[in-house]
């Protein structure tokens, strides 16, 4: 398989992610919401990590890898109790979910630019500034 139509079940996946969480959110506290998003989270891993194992696939670890990885899980888990917090105080999953998206795609090329000194094409900085464009926009109108 591709790379391609993998993203795109990715993207799918992320969007019941923020669906859920907005219908969820008006009915558990957001730190409620977030443990119990992250139990089944880990324990989804825990099946996977398990699958693998029981396949007899090789599973490098670095104390790097893991240090990064908690570090991915930090961020990970406080987006998940903010975004608990924003759909809380009524924002439309149509509003929020493109600003928190959109937004996070442009900080991680931003990071992506500085820290790891990647590159971007013209094509590429075009469709970030349509995101910068497409956040004001929604913004404003809210």
């Amino acid at each position: 398989m591709t790379w391609l139509p993998l993203a795109l079940v990715t993207a799918l996946c992320l969007a019941l992610y923020n669906f859920f969480i907005k219908l969820a959110a008006n009915h558990v506290p957001p730190a409620v919401g977030a443990v119990v998003l992250q139990l089944v989270a880990a324990a989804l891993g825990g099946v996977w990590l398990l699958r693998l194992k029981l396949q007899g696939q090789p599973l490098p670890v670095s104390g790097k890898g893991l240090g990064l990885a908690v570090l991915a899980g930090l961020g990970v888990g406080l987006a998940e109790i903010l975004t608990f917090v924003v759909y809380q105080r009524g924002l439309p999953v149509s509003l929020g979910t493109p600003i928190i998206v959109g937004g996070s795609v442009l900080l991680t090329a931003i990071l992506g630019l500085v820290v790891l000194r990647e590159a971007l094409t013209v094509a590429q900085v075009g469709g970030l500034l349509l995101i910068v464009v497409g956040i004001a926009v929604l913004a404003r109108g809210h």
